[in-house]
């Protein structure tokens, strides 16, 4: 198995003041950020903040209205041509020929980059064995998660240092998004750097550290631990046998500062100089709720995000 060994101490990736606009709208606002060789990051944030705009950038499949980026010392706008060489890059799309076999779709990537699926097999052996036995049929019959082994096949096949994934498991299964994350996490391991983005706040867990990413800006970067260790409040789910009206008499609630839906419950922090949560029990029952369960937890990635973007909720 192929390891990635670097002797450099300036980071695989430099972004400086990078920015894109196209036209009025500023998709990009101007950021910096530098991730280690070796690492394993993601852009975390919903779909329209950004993340594809910047990945298409430092893939230099985009020209940057401002700033500049580096990615293994390479310009991406100066030194194109040597940098896509050295870079894997899968698309959100699946953007692999539907009418070609798994194998020969290996072997078209494999002869572009000049070299061979025997050359590069060491590199996907282990994401190429769950595929292999269906290396005779069209791409386009394979399954979600079939298609998401070979696409990553194909960008690994020339043997990339830096290995780009934009919202990789969208549309995929749980055990199928799973799987993926614990293949990069293998690929993370020999040394490959990785930067991965997705919509989905509970994959930011299996990066070593993360950007939540909105509306253009980076809010905040760290690694997951770090970013809930600064969430700024107390934080309680609450619930009742009413959950429809419930968000809204919450929301109404003098006692409450913020209110929003996660899975069964609803997520909600007091106001300064709130009574506390008696208080808020009360006004509950006042509204009707006879039967109102409101407990302590720790915050999730998603809550430090709404934390940040109160408009996202």
């Amino acid at each position: 198995m192929q390891r990635y060994a670097s002797d450099h101490q300036e980071p695989s990736i430099v972004i400086e003041g990078l920015a894109k606009s196209f036209g009025q709208l500023e998709a990009v606002h101007p950021l910096s950020l530098s991730i280690g060789h070796g690492e394993l990051f993601g852009l975390i944030g919903p779909d329209g903040a950004g993340k594809t705009t910047l990945l298409r950038m430092l893939t230099s499949l985009l020209l940057p209205t401002a700033g500049r980026a580096s990615v293994e010392g390479l310009d991406v706008v100066r030194d194109y041509r040597a940098l896509r060489l050295i870079l894997g890059y899968m698309p959100g799309r699946f953007s692999l020929y539907q009418d070609l076999t798994v194998r020969e779709n290996l072997e078209f990537f494999a002869s572009v980059f000049g070299t061979t699926v025997t050359e590069g097999y060491s590199l996907i052996r282990d994401i190429y064995m769950q595929i292999e036995w269906f290396e005779g049929r069209r791409a386009g019959k394979l399954s979600g998660g079939m298609k998401q082994k070979l696409a990553l096949s194909c960008a690994l096949i020339h043997r990339p240092r830096v290995l780009f994934l934009d919202e990789p498991t969208t549309g995929v299964d749980p055990v199928s998004r799973r799987e993926f994350w614990d293949m990069l996490q293998r690929l993370q391991q020999q040394g490959l750097t990785i930067m991965v983005s997705t919509p989905y706040m509970d994959e930011a867990s299996r990066c070593g550290r993360i950007a939540l990413m909105q509306s253009g800006h980076i809010l905040q970067v760290d690694s997951p631990e770090g970013i809930k260790a600064s969430y700024p409040h107390t934080l309680w789910a609450v619930r009742s046998e009413r959950m429809i009206p419930l968000l809204t008499d919450l929301r109404q609630s003098p006692e409450v500062e913020t209110a929003y839906t996660f899975g069964e419950s609803y997520h909600v922090t007091l106001r300064t100089g709130s009574q506390g949560v008696e208080a808020l029990r009360s006004s509950l029952h006042r509204a009707g709720h006879t039967s109102v369960s409101i407990e302590q937890i720790s915050p999730s990635v998603e809550d430090c995000f709404m934390a940040l973007h109160p408009s996202a909720s």
